[in-house]
């Protein structure tokens, strides 16, 4: 037993680390670093070439996915560099490779994308989403002007003018609000409105590239922003009989979210929309039976821009009462009214651009680069 650990011990002293060729291990680190900054500048220079590209391909559909494919086909003239700069690629292998092009990719990428970008490059124009609450309204309401102004580098109030025309084509002296990316604008109905009145107005938006964006839009005072369809006669009062079973339809000119009416200036009660009309009965809580009472009617505007949480809203109230007389029947007032269902923020995900295509490029290098260094380790 002894003898064999002193085999043993003379055999493992008999073991020589192998001769350290520093020279070697110098000319390869030397190599490396070279072959890296040159995929460096290589994909410094493909980007500035992408660049100019990506400018000449403005509106093109397939415009990034032109440019993605200029990246990748330029990746083996790496290999002509190297060769043509009498660098030695002996044992270069597949973990050299590899690293080369990976630098030139993420190079090429990231330049890429922040030469098309703010502040070096810019040619999207503010975008302007507007909403008119409501498009129709009664002589004595308000109507609110509300739009969502966006733009990738900004824009700043001084940036928005704002244009508004009476229904004689007069421009009207307009203060507008505009935060957080929201601009505002009330008009309050002059108190000697009658008939019908068209307001027009015009937004400019320009960043501070010089883009400009316009859009234009209109309103309307009416006395028929609601009115009564049937029964007639209801304007006057006592005005006309009514029972459980009565149709009573009401016109609206905008398009609203909610409808609904008081009778003598109780609880609202909710109204469905028909094919044509809004549709209700003395049928429902709110009516009593064997009475003259006063109806009251209400129009609810409610609007979330995309991806933006609050809401913007104005009402139609209108300027006419009407007047009923109710019967003695047993059904008046003994249901319950509609529930009308109210919108929320709408939100929508970013189409997925090349950004994207950046992102997954991303994870497979970055993949890659775990496989190898796990075979190394084993290796």
């Amino acid at each position: 037993m002894a003898k064999k650990r002193k085999e043993k011990t003379e055999e493992e002293l008999d073991f020589k680390l192998p001769k350290f060729d520093e020279e070697k291990f110098l000319k390869r680190e030397h190599r490396n670093i070279k072959t890296l900054f040159i995929s460096f500048l290589f994909g410094s220079v493909i980007a500035l070439i992408s660049f100019s590209f990506w400018s000449l391909l403005s509106g093109s559909t397939f415009r990034w996915e032109l440019i993605l494919l200029l990246g990748v086909f330029n990746m083996p003239w790496l290999k002509y560099l190297f060769l043509k700069l009498d660098i030695d690629l002996t044992d270069f292998g597949r973990k050299g490779w590899f690293g080369s092009y990976a630098i030139y990719i993420f190079t090429w990428l990231i330049v890429l994308i922040i030469l098309v970008n703010p502040p070096f490059y810019d040619e999207e124009k503010p975008r302007v989403d507007i909403v008119v609450l409501p498009g129709m309204q009664e002589p004595g309401g308000t109507v609110s002007i509300v739009a969502h102004i966006i733009d990738n580098v900004g824009v700043k109030k001084q940036d928005i003018s704002f244009t508004l025309l009476d229904p004689d084509g007069k421009q009207i002296a307009a203060d507008f609000t505009f935060d957080d990316n929201i601009f505002r604008y009330t008009h309050e109905s002059p108190d000697n409105l009658t008939g019908d009145n068209t307001y027009t107005f015009k937004i400019t938006a320009k960043d501070v590239s010089g883009h400009i964006t316009e859009e234009e839009g209109s309103f309307r005072y009416s006395n028929d922003a609601i009115k009564l369809a049937e029964p007639i006669g209801a304007t006057i009062a006592p005005g006309p009989a009514v029972t459980y079973s009565t149709d009573i339809k009401f016109d609206v000119g905008s398009d609203v979210i909610r409808f609904y009416y008081t009778v003598d200036d109780g609880d609202e009660i909710n109204i469905t929309k028909g094919d044509d009309f809004y549709v209700t009965s003395p049928k429902y809580e709110g009516w009593v039976k064997n009475k003259n009472v006063t109806v009251k009617s209400y129009a609810e505007v409610i609007y979330y821009f995309t991806n933006y949480p609050l809401q913007f809203n104005n009402t139609i109230v209108d300027y006419e009462s009407y007047y009923f007389k109710v019967s003695d029947a047993i059904e008046i007032g003994g249901e319950k009214p509609p529930e009308i269902s109210l919108p929320g923020p709408r939100y929508v995900g970013a189409t997925p651009g090349f950004e994207v295509i950046v992102f997954i490029l991303s994870l497979i290098v970055v993949a890659l680069i775990f496989k190898y260094r796990k075979k190394d380790k084993k290796t």
